[in-house]
């Protein structure tokens, strides 16, 4: 599986064949291939989940006389309204990362500059910190607050 990657297309690549590299080929035109697309995938399954939403809250504006029922209904859509805006802010992360890729800073920490490893980008395509890096921002905000 070492040189699989070599004789494949960045589309018919597997997750494990990607992080199987070797280092010596991070962020490699084949790994920026297989990270865009992963990428544009996202991107694609975010919008097909809006309009399955837009459907959805479409076809539940019936009144409905109970209360109760009512109440569950307004619950539903808010949470699906929360996940659609947790979604819209992941949108700007992606189409932020494809802009990284196009510039050609893509898988490598803001902060330091140092690689952010292709198993980290593989879990979280849109990391624009190293583990380290985000650790460290992390515990930062958890003891001065935002």
């Amino acid at each position: 599986m070492a040189n699989n990657w070599k004789t494949k297309r960045p589309e018919d690549l597997t997750d494990d064949e990607v992080r199987a590299m070797p280092d010596s080929e991070y962020m490699n035109d084949t790994q920026l291939a297989f990270f865009r697309l992963k990428l544009q995938k996202l991107k694609q399954d975010i919008h097909n989940s809006a309009g399955e939403t837009t459907e959805h809250l479409r076809e539940e504006t019936v009144v409905v006389p109970d209360p109760a029922d009512r109440a569950t209904i307004e619950e539903e859509h808010a949470l699906e309204l929360r996940t659609r805006d947790r979604e819209r802010k992941l949108l700007k992360k992606i189409e932020q990362s494809i802009g990284r890729i196009d510039a050609g800073d893509y898988g490598y920490c803001d902060e330091t500059g140092e690689p952010i490893g292709v198993a980290r980008l593989i879990a979280r395509p849109t990391a624009s910190l190293s583990l380290e890096a985000q650790q460290r921002r992390e515990l930062k905000q958890k003891m001065f607050g935002d």
